[in-house]
């Protein structure tokens, strides 16, 4: 839920029956960029904090950092299983970004993910322009690997660093301490001209001061991105069945005012809800999803959202990785599809384009629905009537209180559909 200005983001979502169809009334005229999303869905330890598709791996002989070594020969195997069966939908599009995310990407080795790109690219356009991301934990084992991901074309990393200060980072669960992660970045601005770093605030105990150290620690680096968001207590968490004790809402919302003031102030331009980027350095692929493209995803538990002619397509991967698996070996690596009902498109739409601080071109809106802007043009006028939207024939964007009170903006759309 918001907090007490509003501030933390849930994910709303409308709900659909397993395996429904509510096909679109009107065909899609143009197909918007395309990006492939790959899974790797273990880890070495599950943070107590995590919601995502990921997966503690089981101590054993071939430990890595405490735990077993990953399956990679045959879940590379699966993943390339899986794209081929998914290019009928997307055979003669280009592949404009590839991303790495987990779970823990970096446990994969430098020659897995070699074999990897490789088949990606012998099956689909991959421009050669294209941002190629890999999802990285800061510890020794992962540093150590990230010449052998340069070389196998990942060309921007995102490091999971969180923290510097070793209380937060125990409290997180994290496998790494602060000067592993200080080394990470080193090793990690030594071979990619182009990488991110995540972090947290709002931690257990957290106060201002130890925020903003965090955030200056970061910047001594010079990141090109920093991704910088409010820790949150997920359902079917660890921290969801033990609490830690967090800061109030209102010293969070301190937090977030200091590091946007800060940032700002070192050149970095706010352009996504949790996302910062030195001049033009934004991320092409998260970009993409915010302004409605186009996303294969494969992997376990892999989403994807994909345009056809007379629908736009959502996909989930079978979630269990030994079931993926099993599966993707089958040729069925798909769970569930559906066709959207049009009646969702605008909040789907909305969801994600109004996380952009700039928002988004008024046309990009038809582009991206097949639904004229007329349709929503009453959710839009009483959304600016109270301040919560600016929006003219070229632009619409949140206002600096839409941003505030987004949930409350994105449910107008929602309950338009309702």
């Amino acid at each position: 839920m918001p907090d007490s200005q509003g501030r933390r983001i849930i994910a709303l979502r409308p709900q659909h029956p397993s395996g429904s169809a509510g096909r679109g009334e009107r065909p899609f005229r143009t197909q918007p960029p395309l990006s492939l999303y790959v899974h790797i869905p273990w880890c070495v330890r599950k943070c107590p904090y995590c919601d995502f598709n990921s997966h503690a791996l089981a101590a054993g002989p071939n430990a890595v950092e405490g735990g077993a070594a990953i399956p990679e020969g045959q879940y590379v195997a699966a993943l390339i299983a899986d794209l081929e069966a998914a290019l009928p939908l997307v055979w003669g599009r280009r592949i404009d970004s590839v991303f790495f995310g987990g779970g823990t990407p970096s446990l994969l080795s430098g020659e897995g993910l070699d074999d990897l790109l490789a088949a990606v690219r012998s099956r689909l356009q991959v421009l050669p322009s294209a941002e190629i991301t890999l999802e990285a934990n800061p510890g020794t084992v992962e540093a150590e690997k990230f010449a052998a991901f340069r070389a196998a074309g990942v060309n921007r990393l995102s490091l999971g660093i969180q923290s510097f200060n070793p209380r937060h980072l125990q409290a997180l669960g994290r496998i790494h301490d602060d000067q592993q992660a200080r080394r990470a970045i080193e090793i990690a601005a030594r071979h990619f001209d182009n990488f991110n770093l995540d972090l947290m605030y709002g931690l257990p105990g957290q106060t201002l001061p130890e925020a903003l150290d965090d955030l200056q620690a970061a910047l001594s680096f010079a990141p090109p991105h920093l991704s910088c968001y409010q820790l949150g207590i997920e359902p079917n968490t660890a921290f969801a069945a033990r609490p830690p004790e967090l800061p109030t809402p209102d010293l969070c919302a301190d937090m977030q005012d200091a590091i946007e003031a800060r940032l700002a102030s070192a050149g970095y331009l706010h352009y996504e809800t949790s996302a910062f980027a030195q001049v033009g350095r934004q991320c092409q692929h998260n970009l993409n999803y915010w302004q409605f493209g186009d996303y294969l995803g494969i992997g376990a538990g892999a989403h994807g959202k994909l345009t056809l002619h007379d629908r736009l397509l959502r996909q989930m991967r079978w979630k269990g990785p030994e079931q993926y698996l099993a599966q993707a070996a089958a040729g069925t690596p798909v769970q569930e599809e559906f066709a959207v009902p049009t009646a969702d498109l605008p909040f789907e739409f909305m969801l994600n384009a109004l996380r952009l601080i700039q928002g988004f071109e008024a046309q990009l809106f038809e582009s991206r629905t097949s639904l004229p802007l007329l349709s929503i043009e009453h959710i839009l006028r009483q959304a600016q009537t109270d301040g919560l939207i600016d929006c003219d024939r070229q632009r619409i964007a949140p206002s600096d209180r839409g941003r505030r009170f987004l949930n409350r903006l994105l449910q107008r759309f929602l309950a338009d559909r309702e």
